[in-house]
């Protein structure tokens, strides 16, 4: 018997499916044409920067300019930029400015030595922190010395963060001007303790934001000294008031031998200290204490 079939041949059902080449080829020209947009996003972004220092690209319409024009043209837009800076700077320095009731003059190489500096400060935040020096250096003149403003300039950004967030993170000892970073403690060992392999307890300042290239970075700029330093040996039952990262704590040595162990500020860094508004650190003074329970009273 033969079974015959209303349907349309199967050849006809097929539809023809676009070749592998032509796909390819589409999916090519895409991604030719975002890198060239993406080429062309970065061009524009490095002529703009170069036209921020007064340098034209060779397309521009400047380009029939003799060199001496190119020079001319290029030292007004510096100088004009830098004239800026110095504008910028003395807005936020009468921002901050401090009325203390005296008028003591400033050392003029100094005025003239900070100008020098200030004017090739580009970046606002950077801007007003030396505004706030020039407030600062003007009702208390010796506050901050030519070194500190060199440091200051060598800052970036990135630099200026890292160093914000260790103040924040700083103590000090209750008569004492130079902030610290309080790391733990050590013990020397006794005759109980001998076979102790934990003689040495502290805090991994990482888990609080400053990690230990960080610290190294701080130690290059000359903010904070190039080793940890261990206090002398504490004397016991008498109370010493240190004040940590916005709490005040008072801190009294259970046994002879216990040392502070610490990273000190410089006095490049400790000058710089009294630029940067504080924000108390709740989690790293809890870890602190947790960290010294064993060899301190703490109230």
């Amino acid at each position: 018997m033969k079974i015959e079939s209303n349907s349309p041949p199967i050849t006809n059902q097929l539809k023809p499916m676009p070749s592998q080449k032509t796909a390819v080829g589409g999916s090519t020209a895409k991604i030719q044409s975002e890198n060239k947009l993406n080429r062309q996003s970065s061009q524009k972004r490095i002529v703009n920067w170069f036209s921020q220092a007064g340098v034209q690209g060779g397309n521009s319409s400047f380009k029939t300019s003799t060199n001496n024009e190119k020079i001319k043209r290029t030292k007004k837009v510096l100088a004009q930029r830098k004239l800026k800076n110095l504008e910028n700077i003395l807005d936020r320095a009468l921002d901050f400015c401090l009325d203390d009731g005296k008028e003591e003059d400033l050392d003029p190489d100094w005025f003239f030595s900070f100008v020098k500096m200030a004017e090739e400060i580009f970046s606002p935040s950077m801007q007003e922190l030396w505004g706030k020096i020039f407030a600062v250096e003007t009702a208390r003149p010796g506050s901050f010395s030519l070194k500190t403003l060199g440091t200051l300039k060598q800052l970036t950004q990135k630099d200026a963060q890292i160093f914000r967030h260790a103040v924040n993170l700083t103590s000090r000892r209750k008569g004492e001007s130079t902030p610290k970073l309080l790391l733990g403690y050590y013990q020397k060992p006794s005759l109980w303790s001998f076979f102790n392999a934990h003689k040495e307890h502290r805090l991994n300042l990482a888990e609080f934001g400053l990690g230990y290239p960080d610290v190294l970075s701080l130690m290059d700029l000359g903010l904070i000294h190039h080793s940890e330093i261990e206090s002398g040996e504490l004397p016991t039952g008498i109370s010493v008031e240190w004040r940590c990262a916005g709490q005040t704590l008072a801190l009294t040595a259970k046994r002879t031998g216990t040392t502070l162990v610490y990273y000190k500020f410089t006095t490049t860094g400790a000058e710089l200290c009294k630029l940067v508004t504080r924000k108390p650190q709740g989690n790293y003074v809890k870890s602190l204490k947790a960290t010294i329970e064993n060899a301190f009273n703490i109230i």
